[in-house]
């Protein structure tokens, strides 16, 4: 039996951390999974799943909590299996304009008072091309319920894209 354990990792960034991460996952017969890992503010930091023998698990949980030793704090939660989504409809949602504060909460409360759960999501400021002005980025893979109307959606968040003067496409 496999239990799967969603890891969170946070570190000084140094070459050689995820070797690390992934000789201890293996020391104790984990398979790596699927992970998403960036270097954001001088910091290394990570998320992903790995699944291990049960019988390894909690051995597997203090080795990682032990890499503390070395500047890296790892979180370990078990996983349970969820039911497969039926009757969603996948959407990805893309945003771009000028940097201010609140494009991702008033974005994000759109979707949820809408049941739409945000799978990934991805952002960054870059330069503008034209000018010496950031532009945050915003990239987000959503599920929405299948009774969900797309028009009334994209209404929604053309209103809100008009008020924080962004560009919104939703596919």
């Amino acid at each position: 039996m496999m239990t799967s354990l969603v890891l969170t990792i946070i570190g000084p960034d140094k070459p050689g951390l995820v070797g690390l991460l992934s000789r201890t996952i293996a020391d104790h017969q984990g398979n790596w999974l699927e992970s998403g890992m960036s270097r954001l503010g001088g910091k290394f930091a990570g998320i992903l799943i790995t699944q291990v023998p049960t019988a390894e698990a909690d051995a597997l949980i203090a080795a990682l909590e032990a890499l503390s030793t070395q500047g890296l704090k790892v979180t370990a939660e078990r996983s349970e299996e969820t039911p497969a989504l039926e009757s969603l409809q996948p959407m990805t949602l893309e945003l771009v304009g000028h940097d201010k504060p609140g494009i991702v909460r008033e974005i994000s409360q759109a979707l949820a008072a809408r049941h739409i759960n945000v799978e990934r999501l991805s952002t960054e400021l870059t330069s503008g091309s034209m000018s010496a002005e950031e532009l945050f980025k915003a990239e987000a893979e959503l599920l929405a319920p299948a009774d969900l109307d797309p028009d009334e959606l994209q209404q929604a968040l053309e209103a809100i894209a008009g008020d924080l003067m962004v560009d919104i496409t939703l596919r």
